[in-house]
């Protein structure tokens, strides 16, 4: 992945990721080590490093401020969409870099799909508890066996996305689940503890509105 974003291995900064909503900054001119912080949120404005994050079946959501360069990249399962994940991520980038949501363009990367999505009742109060509304909910859960609900992971991410004031047109979404492509992608639901991840990373860049994205498998 440093290879495929042109950058060398130690310049591919990964976080600990805790399920959460915390910010790990990349700021340009500011980065001698990267101790892998604990975070779900990276961003950056050096186009010198690439940020990423590592799933097997939580959404990746990779952000790009095509006016500035600067970029983002979140980790927002369950746990971090409920916690609106994505929607600090934007705030952040506003307050840090200026950035303007109608400016930024969102990729979210395979996931695990609502056809797959099976949760308990303890995720819808979650999603509440985080603010989420009876048209959120609508929208994000279908009613599944007994009590169990059947959540849009992906949808909830993008709804969150615009929401924060990005344009409809510039949410991207693979619609790929990775429980039912799990020959193909790591998915946690198929495999437990012996999936392995995948790697969404991103790289900033001060060209003409041209950063850097990939997401593959490793």
């Amino acid at each position: 992945m440093a290879a495929f974003l042109d950058v060398p291995p130690e310049r591919l900064l990964l976080v600990r990721q805790v399920h959460g909503t915390s910010v790990a900054m990349a700021r340009s001119g500011h980065i001698s080590s990267w101790d892998r912080p604990e975070a779900d949120i990276i961003l950056s404005d050096d186009p010198g490093v690439a940020i990423g994050v590592r799933v097997a079946d939580c959404a990746p959501v990779l952000l790009l401020d095509e006016r500035s360069g600067a970029v983002g990249a979140v980790h927002a399962g369950w746990r971090g969409a409920a916690a609106r994940a994505v929607e600090a991520a934007v705030r952040r980038m506003e307050e840090e870099f200026g950035s303007r949501p109608e400016d930024l363009i969102a990729a979210i990367g395979p996931c695990l799909g609502q056809c797959c999505g099976e949760v308990g009742p303890d995720v819808v109060q979650a999603f509440r508890a985080g603010g989420a509304d009876d048209d959120d909910v609508g929208r994000w859960f279908a009613p599944g066996a007994g009590d169990r609900w059947m959540l849009d992971l992906a949808g909830a991410n993008r709804d969150q996305l615009i929401a924060s004031g990005l344009r409809r047109d510039r949410v991207f979404d693979s619609g790929l689940c990775t429980k039912t492509w799990h020959q193909r992608f790591h998915s946690y639901r198929a495999a437990g503890t012996q999936a392995g991840r995948m790697l969404a990373a991103i790289r900033p860049s001060r060209e003409l509105q041209t950063g850097g994205l990939a997401l593959r498998e490793r």
